[in-house]
């Protein structure tokens, strides 16, 4: 059976573009000081990942089933309702997981997906903790994903 096409995957759009397109001034102003803290965490340039993820890196995943695909190493999106963060790692690492669950009782007003911390604004959260819990991301991927 054919896999259907990714939608998220890398673009030539500009980051900077993106970021002055989000209508939201605080939300404008947190996707600015979101990408000083993956830059600082990552060491890495940022890319468009489809029309509003700004991610970081790559990786290739492969499931049981035989999808497969490639992936922002680290991202995040200044969405309407609110900032979405993607924290892939860990959630497979009982020791990274008891971490990431630590932190998060830290971290101040959020919410959480499968693989995603959903914040309203920044200054709901501590900005320490929430620096902690992408760099625990950055090394569980770099654990299971070597660059």
């Amino acid at each position: 059976m054919a896999q259907a096409e990714l939608k998220t995957k890398p673009t030539d759009a500009k980051v900077s573009a993106f970021v002055a397109s989000v209508e939201n001034p605080i939300r404008r102003s947190d996707a600015e000081q979101l990408l000083d803290i993956y830059a600082g965490a990552t060491g890495m340039e940022p890319a468009m990942w489809g029309p509003s993820i700004i991610g970081y890196g790559s990786y290739h995943y492969k499931y049981e089933s035989g999808r497969e695909g490639d992936m922002c190493r680290a991202g995040f999106s200044p969405r309407k309702g609110n900032i979405v963060l993607y924290l892939m790692g860990g959630y497979s690492n009982p020791d990274t997981q008891k971490k990431m669950d630590e932190l998060r009782a830290k971290l101040g007003k959020h919410k959480t997906g499968s693989s995603c911390l959903y914040i309203n604004k920044l200054t709901d959260v501590d900005i320490n903790v929430l620096r902690e819990m992408v760099a625990l991301d950055l090394a569980w991927m770099d654990e299971k994903y070597p660059r």
